[in-house]
């Protein structure tokens, strides 16, 4: 029962990726589809669930590692710097997924209504595994076979949204996801000096004023950033920046050394050997390869058209 569920999720899946590709008309959502495991991806992720349908990936944030496959979603409660691989892919069995972005303030309407919900603060567990049950499968269709229908999209799909994310606040891993909607949860004001951190990547950063921001002394936010991201303040604005500059060298090639001040870096040789530990290659070898595989995926993609 449950896997005829999937296949029936995976084929309206393939129906909206055929029709739109990635990026699907609806905010916050977002399809995959691969027929080869991939290399390393750099990407940061917001909080949001990722489900697979087909396939299976690895997601890594700092030391940890976890790996989703068919029937199984990655809940992510805060925005977190991740690098990812899809490891099980091929021409017959294709990686087939979506990501669907979470609005903290719907969890925190829905924890308002709902005063019997357990709001006890777990240990800073920002991500974990959960199953693809019936009671996200059958939304998660109910939300597929909309896009097929934008009149009714814009009416039901935030209703749809709201029963799934309704579904996850009481599912095995609840826990983590309601400490988005409670103000003064610890996780929340993590998620304040993560959202500093992201949205002034490219200014000197101190500890003691993210503390303040967060409501803790230094070094009780210290152990709990690294506790909620596996990285340290420092480690976390480093691959915020570098994934930042990534993006610009895509974009429209600009100097490298000049791509470095401009996220933060006083050293163009910091920034090389930061960027190539990160990426293995040194930026402006990176940023050519990135936009000659783009080119050939756009002439490819014309010729099939």
């Amino acid at each position: 029962m449950r896997e005829s569920r999937i296949e029936h999720v995976r084929m309206l899946l393939q129906r909206q990726w055929d029709r739109y590709g990635h990026e699907a008309p609806l905010e916050g959502l977002a399809l995959s589809v691969a027929d080869a495991p991939s290399g390393l991806l750099h990407t940061v992720y917001r909080t949001s669930f990722c489900g697979v349908l087909q396939g299976a990936k690895l997601s890594l944030l700092g030391d940890r590692v976890f790996r989703y496959d068919t029937g199984k979603c990655l809940i992510a409660s805060m925005d977190l710097p991740i690098t990812a691989q899809i490891v099980e892919a091929s021409r017959e069995r294709p990686y087939m997924a979506f990501s669907l972005a979470i609005d903290p303030a719907m969890v925190a309407d829905l924890l308002l209504e709902d005063a019997e919900m357990e709001a006890a603060e777990p240990n800073l567990t920002t991500m974990a595994v959960c199953e693809l049950d019936a009671d996200l499968l059958d939304p998660l269709a109910r939300l597929f076979a909309l896009l097929d229908r934008p009149r009714d999209l814009a009416v039901l799909a935030p209703l749809i949204r709201r029963e799934m994310v309704w579904r996850l606040l009481n599912g095995q891993h609840g826990a983590i996801l309601r400490q988005v909607g409670l103000a003064d949860s610890r996780m929340a004001r993590i998620a304040r000096a993560v959202a500093w951190i992201r949205d002034h990547y490219a200014e000197p950063l101190r500890v003691p004023d993210l503390a303040a921001l967060a409501g803790m002394s230094p070094a009780s936010f210290h152990r709990h950033f690294r506790a909620a991201t596996a990285m340290t303040p420092i480690q976390f604005q480093k691959q915020i920046r570098l994934q930042a500059a990534r993006r610009m060298l895509l974009a429209d090639g600009g100097e490298v050394a000049a791509i470095g001040y401009s996220i933060g870096y006083e050293s163009p040789s910091q920034f090389n050997r930061d960027y190539r530990r990160l990426f293995g290659e040194p930026p402006g070898r990176d940023g050519v390869a990135m936009r000659e595989g783009l080119r050939t995926a756009m002439e490819l993609s014309g010729q099939a058209g």
